[in-house]
Formats: structure tokens, C-alpha cells, sequence
């Protein structure tokens, strides 16, 4: 199931599930599925709450439901292009990051790998949806972008061994982890550079774990303006998510609808030759297979 939050045109926020370009209200969907088949599916007004519930089998019955019977979910249905995508997850409590994780991308800094997993933070204030604009601060000219896949948690995870790590995951979205290099470098610690407003496009969905066969094994693209600067496999993933999530997980809790950002594969432009930043009327779009493609329009 490919879950996403957006505003309809009377600017009621919502949860939805999509199908091609048609977009399925959940918080219609549900009490009408529950009136017409006499079920007690609990009514679920975000993603958020779609999580913490943990009652997948029961979304995706109704959602099978709907398919079946379109006539009578007209109501709840939306056009894609008639409603405003947002990031479909509104305020994580924990977004980690994970840097210097491809091979392709510690090759083009001439860098080893690192032993240990390189862990920084980005404020759940700098998060942006499919289709808003990231803002360029006035104080760096070094505006970057790195293509990132991202997990989405689904339970309360402590000490969690690896092996069992993925049954903690409640599917897989897109974020570009946009950094200001000036600020990031001259800082030494990421955090500020990385967290300005709008510095984590997010979405368009988030896509079920049970859709991606092999989170380790995606084309995962980037493009500005139509050209490809960034074009890698998740095979080069230095640290796989399990052994992220239980590393992590030792020493802290991780809760459900957090997110945990990858890393990104080679081609940033601050290693390029010569150096390529974010300027204004920039577009970015990112790919990642089996999930889709993230957009925005840069100012």
C-alpha cells in the first residue's frame, strides 16, 4: 500500500492511500467501510495514527473493499492532480540521518568507509512535501542535494538485534537531504546545516514494506533540471537497514513514525568537478524504484 497526506481543495488535511492517479480518503473511507460491511475498523486521521495503531490487516481489507466497490466510495475518492501533496509524515519525532554510507560516494571524496555508522540529526521542522519549494537561506551560496532512501518506523524499538530489525519497519519513502556545505563545514557539527526550512523534501508516499521485495537492491536517481547527477544502486549501501536499526536502537529508542535517511550515493555536487550548488529556478527530481518520484522547484 502506498500511504500519503494531502490537502483537499477546502484545505482539510488528510490520510489517503493511492491507486495510479486516484487518491482514497481514509478518514471517509474507514467509517463507510465499517457502516457497510459492519466491521469496527478504528478511524485513523494521519499517518501517524495509521502507525501506532499497527492494524495494517484491517486498512488493507477496507482498501481492498474500496477497489471492489468504486461506485460506492465515489465520495472518498480523489484526482491526484486536483488535491495538494504533502510530506506524508507531518512531525516525526526523530529524523536520523546517516552520512557516508554508499561505497560510490566515500570513492568520489577519496575517503575510507567509516567503521561505525556516521550518525547526525535533521529538525522535523525542515521537512517539506512533493511539489512545495525549498528555500535558499541568504547566508550560504553552497546549497546541496544527495537523494536519500528512507525508512519509516513502526514500532517501539530498543535493543533490537539485527536480525529482527526489519520487522520494525513500516515501509520506505524518499527525503533529499539538503545541506548548506558552507554552513555545514564551517559549523563542524552537521546539524544547523542540514536543518534549515524546507531541507527535507519527503514522499510523495510511503510505501508498505511488504511492496519493496529487496530495500537493498533499488535504482535510487537524482536529476536537476533534467540532468542526472546522482544514479546508484541501494546495493552500495555501506551499513544495511538492519544493521542501522538494531545499532541504533542499543542506544536509543526509536518510536513509531520515526525515519531514518540512508545516505546518498555518489554525485553531490560539492564533490564534483566543478562544483554544482542549488541556485534559484532549479528543479530537483528524485527517484527511487518501487516508491516513485520527489519534486520540487527551488528559490
Amino acid at each position: 500500500m502506498q500511504f500519503l497526506t494531502f490537502l483537499t481543495t477546502e484545505g482539510n488535511e488528510k490520510v489517503g492511500l493511492r491507486d495510479g492517479r486516484d487518491i482514497y480518503s481514509l478518514p471517509d473511507l474507514i467509517p463507510l467501510f465499517n457502516k457497510k460491511q459492519g466491521k469496527k475498523v478504528e478511524p485513523l486521521e494521519d499517518l501517524v495514527s495509521v502507525i501506532q495503531k499497527n492494524n495494517l490487516s484491517a486498512v488493507k481489507e477496507a482498501w481492498e473493499w474500496a477497489l471492489a466497490n468504486e461506485e460506492e466510495v465515489s465520495a472518498c475518492k480523489y484526482n491526484s492532480a486536483d488535491v495538494q501533496l504533502k510530506e506524508p509524515l507531518r512531525h516525526p519525532g526523530k529524523v536520523v540521518c546517516v552520512g557516508n554510507n554508499y561505497m560510490d560516494h566515500c570513492r568520489e571524496q577519496n575517503v575510507e568507509p567509516p567503521k561505525k555508522p556516521m550518525i547526525f540529526s535533521k529538525w522535523a521542522s525542515c521537512l517539506i512535501g512533493d511539489g512545495d519549494t525549498i528555500e535558499l537561506p541568504e547566508e550560504s551560496s553552497q546549497v546541496d542535494y544527495e537523494v536519500e532512501l528512507t525508512v519509516v518506523i513502526g514500532k517501539t524499538a530498543r535493543n533490537v538485534s539485527e536480525e529482527e530489525a526489519i520487522d520494525y519497519v513500516f515501509g520506505y519513502t524518499i527525503m533529499n537531504d539538503i545541506s548548506a556545505r558552507d554552513v555545514q563545514f564551517e559549523d563542524v557539527q552537521w546539524v544547523r546545516g542540514k536543518s534549515y526550512d524546507t531541507f527535507a523534501p519527503l514522499g510523495p508516499v510511503v510505501v508498505t514494506k511488504d511492496e519493496i521485495q529487496d530495500p537493498h537492491n533499488l535504482k535510487i536517481s537524482l536529476e536537476v533540471n533534467g540532468e542526472k547527477l546522482q544514479d546508484s544502486n541501494t546495493s552500495n549501501l555501506i551499513f544495511k537497514i538492519p544493521y542501522i536499526i538494531s545499532y541504533l536502537s542499543q542506544g536509543f529508542t526509536f518510536e513509531p513514525g520515526d525515519i531514518i535517511a540512508t545516505g546518498t550515493p555518489h554525485g553531490v555536487g560539492v564533490f564534483r568537478d566543478p562544483q554544482i550548488f542549488l541556485k534559484s529556478g532549479d528543479t530537483c527530481r528524485l527517484d527511487i524504484e518501487g516508491i516513485g518520484t520527489l519534486e520540487n522547484n527551488v528559490q
